[in-house]
């Protein structure tokens, strides 16, 4: 699990380990994530540094068979990032982080990761990434470098499922559409959401778990949401 110390990644963390199912779980974040139990082993990376994110692969000792990535930015406060409205709001600089964010960091992940998935039995391999990032689903313009950073990241899913296919055959590779939930990437934004679409960070794990848990190899390559809905790219 890379991004255990956002709402989603803490959830689901909390969910797998509650499970039994798993001997092991790692658990990484930006600063060291505590209290989650025996079988969970906390780990530290840097999205932004491919050193570190090397290092956090090479910590994992057995052979993953579940690899999920819940990072990811939309506004930054601090950087004065925000959603743009118009393209007039377009920003160098915003743009780099958001797509060093969201779409370089998992692409080094996955760089690392990937080469580690048993080659003879199913694994997957999931990425959150966002109905916004549809280009076919898209009807409302704006936010782009959050969009254009997650369609990016659909297009390397769609090339890593490819290139899997050739030496992991029942490796699975999606992006996994989480809905809206209530968690601090959403916040600035919860007031327009519809009743009933906001998620809590435990039914947003129930969700992708339960989906996570239908993928077959025909699914690699794909756009999902969290009620299992296939998406456009």
């Amino acid at each position: 699990m890379f991004g255990a110390g956002g709402g989603i990644g803490h959830a689901v963390v909390e969910r797998l380990a509650a499970s039994g199912r798993y001997a092991r779980i790692h658990a990484g974040s930006r600063r060291p994530c505590v209290g989650f139990g025996a079988t969970v082993s906390p780990f530290t990376f840097d999205l932004t540094d491919e050193n570190s994110i090397a290092d956090a692969a090479a910590s994992i000792e057995h052979t993953p068979e579940l690899v999920l990535l819940t990072t990811g930015i939309l506004h930054d406060r601090v950087r004065n990032i925000v959603p743009e409205k118009t393209f007039r709001s377009l920003d160098a600089a915003s743009m780099a982080r958001v797509f060093a964010i969201n779409t370089t960091g998992p692409a080094l992940i996955a760089k690392h990761v990937l080469p580690r998935l048993p080659r003879d039995r199913r694994s997957v391999f999931a990425v959150l990434s966002a109905r916004g990032g549809s280009i076919g689903d898209n009807r409302l313009g704006g936010w782009h470098a959050y969009r254009a950073s997650k369609a990016a990241l659909d297009m390397l899913v769609v090339n890593f499922a490819i290139e899997m296919r050739r030496t992991h055959p029942e490796a699975i590779v999606v992006a996994l559409h989480p809905g809206t939930v209530g968690t601090a990437l959403s916040a600035p934004f919860q007031g327009a959401v519809p009743a009933g679409k906001l998620f809590s960070p435990a039914t947003s794990a129930e969700n992708l778990l339960r989906v996570i848990e239908t993928l077959t190899t025909a699914d690699s390559g794909r756009l999902i949401a969290w009620n299992g809905e296939r998406l456009p790219w």
